[in-house]
Formats: structure tokens, C-alpha cells, sequence
């Protein structure tokens, strides 16, 4: 399954890590990209070995930009873009009610959905060179795998919808100024300065760390978070299907080249 190498997986003794390995893409999501995140989240979800899951991009110019737009592009209607997103959507579903704490090292940008995934996860710890940002607006959409449902979760309902309606770029100094990110490193967001930062988990036990976030989970009501999450996926599969969407994808690829 790992042979095509667009995500690797790594057991440590503390942490497990899942890495997103098209920096030629800027760690962009495609389909076959979803299917290894799935499949590598049921074995980190049927485990009893992890303690703590990492998910990271390769790289240090990029954590995820999201969706692959030459790729995703081609879906123009609605059904196929709710597929595509309700796929994706089950994937960030997962990370976020996974029973171990999950980090999101972003070791670069991530924007558009890759600002989704990361939101997904429990902790975010930054590069002090990395941005972050929802941008979908521009392209005449919304967020569509889950990200704004979660952000309202973690911040300020105020602070969160500024941050989604303003498309606005956000350097690490300043998500961490607004609650996003929990800690800036001094580097390029390597292993040895994030297992630094978390060295105390090492002396608390795996069925502590388990116990914790289940008190967590118990928070929230997860009937309600997976319906906002669908209505969510089905408003901006709506948004898709629009010739205003299209357009600005396709300006959007023609000013990169």
C-alpha cells in the first residue's frame, strides 16, 4: 500500500507519524492520497501500541495545501464533489474523535484544506516559518471536509469566523496570538524539537493519555459535530457545481503557470 509513497508511517516509542509525501505538490490531497490516510488511521484506531499521532507533510515548504486541484478540478457537479469531500471529511471525522491525542507539525504552509486537517487534530505546533490560512473563499467556496465545524470547536466563535470569512494569511506568530497554534518552534519544525516540547508524555502512561481524551470526546456532542460536518460537506458540494467556482480554479491555475 506505502509503495506509491505519497504517505509514509512511522512507530516511535511515544509517537506515530503519519506524513503527506508530495512536496512536488505541496503535499496536495488526491484520491488515492484519502484512501492511504484512511486506511492508515483504522490501523492507528485498531491499535493499542500508539500513544501519540503526528501527522506532518514532507518537506519544509509545505504541511498541506489542500486539495489537488489538477486533480479535483475535473469534478464539476455536486454529487462528485460531495463524494470527493464527504470521503475527505470521514478522514479529518476520524482524527478528531481518534482516542489518543493527535498533533498536527506543521513543518510549512498550510492552507485551503490542508488548514482543515490540521485543525482536525488536538494540538497544532508550527515552524516559525509557516502560515496558515482558509482560503477557500477565494475560490468561491467553503470549507467542505469538516474545517469550520472544528475551528468553531477550538476558538472563539468570533475568532473563528474572522479567520474563515477574511481569507486571510496567518504567519505561526500570529495563529498562535488567536489560539490556533499552541506552540511556535524555534526551527524547521523537526522531530527532535516537537518530541522536546512534548517530553513529558513520556512518563505518563499510554492508558492515561487514552482516558484523558476520552473526557474530552465526552464534551462534545458527536451526534450534532458529525451532522454539522454533513451539512457542511453538502453546502459547499452546492458551491462546487457553480460556474463562479470554476472560474476562479481555473484563473487560479492559469496565474501559477
Amino acid at each position: 500500500m506505502l509503495q506509491e509513497m505519497k504517505v509514509s508511517f512511522e512507530r516511535t516509542d511515544l509517537f506515530t507519524y503519519i506524513t503527506i509525501e508530495r512536496p512536488d505538490k505541496r503535499n496536495a490531497i488526491d484520491h488515492e492520497t484519502i484512501e492511504l490516510l484512511d486506511d492508515l488511521l483504522d490501523d492507528v484506531e485498531n491499535s493499542q501500541k500508539d500513544r501519540v499521532l503526528v501527522i506532518t507533510g514532507k518537506g519544509e515548504e509545505a504541511f498541506c495545501s489542500g486539495g489537488d486541484l489538477s486533480v479535483f478540478h475535473a469534478l464539476r457537479t455536486k454529487e462528485d464533489a460531495y463524494e470527493m469531500l464527504s470521503k475527505m471529511s470521514k478522514v479529518l471525522y476520524k482524527i478528531f474523535t481518534l482516542e489518543i491525542p493527535t498533533i498536527a507539525l506543521i513543518n510549512g504552509t498550510a492552507v485551503g484544506g490542508g488548514a482543515e486537517l490540521a485543525t482536525a487534530c488536538d494540538y497544532r505546533v508550527a515552524a516559525n516559518h509557516a502560515n496558515i490560512g482558509f482560503v477557500q473563499g477565494k475560490l468561491a467556496i467553503t470549507t467542505g471536509w469538516g474545517g469550520a465545524t472544528y475551528l468553531f470547536e477550538k476558538l472563539p466563535t468570533e475568532t473563528a469566523f474572522h479567520m474563515l470569512t477574511t481569507t486571510k494569511m496567518y504567519t505561526a506568530t500570529e495563529a498562535h496570538e488567536i489560539g490556533y497554534v499552541q506552540h511556535v518552534l524555534d526551527g524547521k519544525a523537526n522531530r527532535e524539537e516537537l518530541e522536546n516540547y512534548f517530553s513529558s508524555w513520556k512518563q505518563v502512561s499510554s492508558a492515561v493519555l487514552r482516558a484523558y481524551k476520552k473526557r474530552k470526546l465526552d464534551a462534545i456532542d458527536l451526534t450534532r459535530l458529525k451532522s454539522r460536518v454533513h451539512q457542511e460537506v453538502t453546502e459547499c458540494s452546492i458551491l462546487w457545481e457553480s460556474d463562479e467556482h470554476h472560474q476562479a480554479v481555473e484563473a487560479f491555475r492559469n496565474k501559477k503557470k
